[in-house]
């Protein structure tokens, strides 16, 4: 299959470039890896022990927002939050300005995670729906699952990120960077365009191109970056040495997307899916935000290595 081949190159990249070596098992969960009902309808708090906040899922879906580094007591999220469901295309066609201005049926389902749901409609021949769930104290895995109720050509839901002044250009992991390194990060310098994009290859980049971001209102004009070498991305703050990381599965991600240096959505995109789903059929892909501090970029590929091999490894139980 293309998405365990896709997995098995990038472990092999990534393998090339860390030290080797088995993965920590994870902890126990602790009680404190859940979302609670806030005071008002639709509002979910979550206090980790290192991640603290709120995420609202009601009359509008946003990301988490805020989201407070409980050790250093920095601010992450700004604008939508982190994580937040944005656009939703096919081919050549973009079905509504934002998901997250939508209504949203939500719940806490029993082991804690939070289900964010939108069912289909004429205006929308998709059910979407997005799990939240906090897995360690620092790293919140999303699953996104979609049911077409039509065929939904080169389909993509954009996954969005707003961070703060504190965090103020993306790093994004390419095949070879402009100065020549390879598999290595790159900065989202402000000469290489505001609206930057990073495609898997060039059939991901005809699917950004096929006129999908050309439709009113808030068209944009990406700016054509190197190609990833994994879907991973990070913002890092500049007054203490904490790190917001982004990644996926090579096959759930097709193209990542950033604004430059200093442009004030301080932002970290993810284009999933990237693919035909048939009328009937029902797609799930994942992501994962994690926190690091005292990380070096070396730490947060092999962040990466564990998250694949973990993945691999639930896939063979």
């Amino acid at each position: 299959m293309r998405g365990r081949s896709i997995m098995t190159l990038a472990l092999g990249v990534l393998a090339a470039h860390v030290c080797s070596g088995a993965a920590a098992e994870p902890p126990d969960n602790p009680p404190n890896l859940a979302f609670v009902p806030g005071d008002a309808p639709g509002q979910f708090r979550f206090d980790t022990g290192e991640l603290r906040g709120e995420m609202y899922a009601g009359t509008r879906s946003l990301g988490l927002l805020p989201v407070v580094h409980v050790p250093t007591g920095t601010p992450l999220a700004s604008s939508y939050g982190l994580v937040n469901y944005y656009r939703v295309f096919k081919t050549d066609h973009r079905f509504v300005e934002s998901m997250r201005e939508l209504p949203s049926a939500s719940r806490i389902l029993s082991d804690g995670a939070l289900e964010v749901h939108w069912p289909a409609n004429d205006e929308r021949p998709f059910a979407l729906t997005g799990v939240y769930r906090w897995t360690a104290p620092n790293i919140l895995d999303i699953e996104t699952t979609v049911t077409a109720k039509t065929e939904l050509p080169d389909f993509e839901v954009f996954l969005s990120s707003y961070l703060t002044e504190q965090q103020p250009i993306s790093h994004v992991y390419v095949k070879e960077t402009p100065d020549g390194r390879e598999n290595a990060f790159m900065g989202a310098r402000e000469d290489y365009g505001v609206w930057q994009v990073y495609p898997r290859d060039t059939e991901a980049l005809a699917i950004v191109e096929d006129g999908r971001w050309t439709k009113p209102p808030s068209p944009v004009d990406w700016a054509v970056m190197p190609d990833i070498a994994a879907p991973l991305v990070y913002r890092r703050s500049v007054s203490v040495d904490v790190t917001v990381v982004t990644m996926a599965p090579p096959d759930d991600v097709f193209a990542v997307f950033s604004s430059c240096e200093g442009e004030t959505h301080f932002s970290m995109y993810f284009g999933l899916y990237g693919q035909a789903l048939a009328e009937g059929e029902t797609a799930k892909v994942a992501s994962r935000l994690q926190v690091m501090t005292d990380a070096a970029d070396a730490d947060i590929v092999e962040a990466y290595r564990a998250y694949l091999e973990a993945g691999q490894k639930e896939e063979r139980q």
